[in-house]
């Protein structure tokens, strides 16, 4: 008795590695795939085929397959006419087959969303304008340990090199106190140190400059220090997790001063970014992002070009729910897992609100080119 009573006393169970499993589905299993107008992810689907199409027959999509087995697909989307709903869904009831995703035998996951932020500021600092936003600094080394370890793959750290040594680059906290100062890599300068944190949380955004003019900026690499997500932080503090959206979060860093600041820099990871020209923003795929259609994933699990159908909650729809065809083109320091994407919602007030709202359990399916699924199992 003693014994039991011990083992009923010990520690929970370690929860086992994320891992994706896929089992096999029909169309007819994707909540609402009916009701979707599947010809408005088309132009984000063959964004991404220009840059799959770019590799040798041989070369490996993840587990999606190879470059050969998406040829069929990518040629048949590019003969689709714009607009045509049947066509599309033709197209992806033929050349695809879905398949449910499960991180091991949990079915549900996190979905979150985003948007191109807008910031003011100047190209030179001022009183008003005087938190800068960095270039990449030449010093950052990005090593996807993937290359090294095949257990690896899919994660990647990054740092700079001291001696003959890969160290730690600086936490958010020294940069904001100056660690790269002085070295010509501030590039603009903002009126709000919230408004830079949440264009890191972003991952891109316009600044709008004193004389109108528009400055896009984008992602160009992170220190790779570990991301913290702040909600987490207010929420191990006692506030109610419901409660937890970027609006309040916002607010929050407003009311609270210094105890504000505080909370940013619970997260060390930080963002530099670059100014982007034409079309944009720009996915880590290398494309541009599709309002309502990107989507950023873990590309430890999905691979980027990926269509995906996400059924999931959403306080701004209507019917309460979002359930929509989007395609993987994107990644963020806060997705991490099989069954966790961040939606892009665009620019503007609207999308600003959508992102910040969105925050809803649901499930996804990944649909892979036929020629690839049929080497998948039921189950794999």
């Amino acid at each position: 008795m003693l014994a039991a009573l011990a083992a009923c006393g010990g520690p929970p169970a370690k929860p086992p590695p994320d891992r994706l499993v896929l089992t096999r589905a029909g169309y007819r299993d994707l909540p609402g795939w009916s009701r979707d107008d599947p010809s408005a992810a088309l132009p984000a689907l063959l964004k991404s085929c220009t840059v799959l199409l770019k590799g040798g027959d041989d070369q490996a999509v993840g587990f999606a397959g190879t470059i050969a087995d998406w040829r069929t697909p990518c040629a048949d989307a590019a003969q689709v006419p714009a607009g045509d709903q049947a066509g599309a869904r033709a197209l992806f009831e033929r050349d695809f087959v879905p398949f449910r995703a499960s991180n091991n035998a949990e079915t549900e996951g996190l979905f979150t969303g985003y948007y191109e932020a807008e910031l003011h500021g100047s190209l030179a600092r001022t009183d008003r304008f005087n938190v800068p936003l960095y270039h990449r600094p030449g010093d950052l080394v990005s090593v996807d340990l993937g290359q090294f370890r095949p257990s690896l793959k899919g994660q990647r750290i990054a740092g700079k090199v001291s001696g003959t040594k890969l160290v730690p680059y600086a936490t958010r906290t020294e940069i904001e106190a100056g660690a790269l100062a002085g070295r010509g890599l501030e590039f603009v300068w903002v009126d709000d140190p919230a408004d830079a944190f949440f264009l890191g949380v972003q991952g891109s955004g316009r600044v709008i400059l004193p004389d109108g003019q528009v400055l896009r900026v984008g992602y160009d690499g992170e220190n790779g220090q570990p991301y913290v997500t702040i909600g987490r932080v207010l929420a191990a503090e006692g506030v109610p997790a419901d409660q937890i959206t970027m609006p309040y979060l916002r607010k929050w860093i407003a009311d609270h001063g210094p105890d504000g600041t505080a909370l940013m820099d619970k997260n060390p990871s930080y963002i530099f970014f670059r100014e982007l020209k034409g079309d944009g923003p720009m996915g880590a795929e290398g494309v541009a992002l599709i309002p309502g259609r990107s989507a950023a994933v873990d590309r430890g699990f999905v691979p980027l070009g990926l269509p995906l159908w996400v059924d999931t909650t959403d306080p701004v729809e209507a019917s309460g729910r979002l359930q929509r065809l989007f395609v993987a083109q994107d990644v963020g320091g806060a997705i991490r897992g099989p069954v966790r994407a961040d939606l892009f919602f665009g620019y503007g007030a609207d999308a600003a609100n959508h992102a910040g709202l969105m925050k809803g359990k649901g499930q996804a399916w990944l649909l892979l080119p036929a020629a690839a699924a049929a080497r998948q199992g039921p189950g794999t």
